[in-house]
């Protein structure tokens, strides 16, 4: 397998997981969807995925070489969904608050 496969094989498993995430995140709630929430949901999206990258690259450096491969990758994925879910349920929380003050 190649270096950059191997390097980033938990975001080519977890694509379509995170593209499930994305449209629902995207989609409700449906009103109100102005310009102003299109652009807070596409920085939202993309610093979930920034932060995942960063994690998994991150973990994988940390991770016991010992401890074989594919273990390597198991900690990286499992860190690096938590850091996209924990950008994300933010900015669900934070774009609830600013639409119901709306």
């Amino acid at each position: 397998m190649s270096a950059l496969v191997e390097s980033n094989l938990a975001l080519i498993l977890f694509l379509p997981w995170f593209l499930i995430l994305t449209a629902l995140y995207w989609i409700y709630p449906r009103q109100p969807r102005h310009a102003a929430r299109r652009l807070f949901d596409v920085g939202a999206i993309a610093l979930s995925v920034i932060a995942f990258v960063l994690t998994i690259h991150w973990a994988q450096s940390i991770a016991d070489a010992n401890a074989g491969r594919i273990w390597r990758q198991v900690l990286a994925t499992s860190l690096g969904y938590g850091a996209f879910l924990a950008v994300l349920t933010l900015a669900l929380i934070v774009r609830w608050r600013w639409l119901k003050r709306a």
